[in-house]
C-alpha cells in the first residue's frame, strides 16, 4: 500500500504526517509505503485544489482538512 501526503510543508501538513504514521505504528500495519508530495504541480495534477491532503494507492481519500 502506498500512503501520499500531499502539501506544501505547512504546519497541518506536518501534523498529518505525524499522524498518519503513529496510525500506521500503532495498527502495526506492515508493507505501508508513506511519501511526502509538496509540489504544487504535482499536487493539482492530483485534483487537490487544498491542502493537506491524503491519498491512498493513488486515490485521494481526502483533502482541505484533518482526518
Amino acid at each position: 500500500m502506498k500512503i501520499e501526503i500531499l502539501g506544501p510543508g505547512c504546519p497541518n501538513c506536518e501534523k498529518l504526517e505525524e499522524e498518519t504514521k503513529k496510525a500506521i505504528e500503532d495498527l502495526e500495519l506492515k508493507d505501508i509505503e508513506v511519501t511526502k508530495v509538496d509540489d504544487p504541480a504535482e499536487i493539482a495534477g492530483k485534483g487537490v485544489m487544498n491542502t493537506p491532503a491524503l491519498a491512498i494507492d493513488g486515490e485521494v481519500k481526502f483533502s482541505g482538512r484533518g482526518p
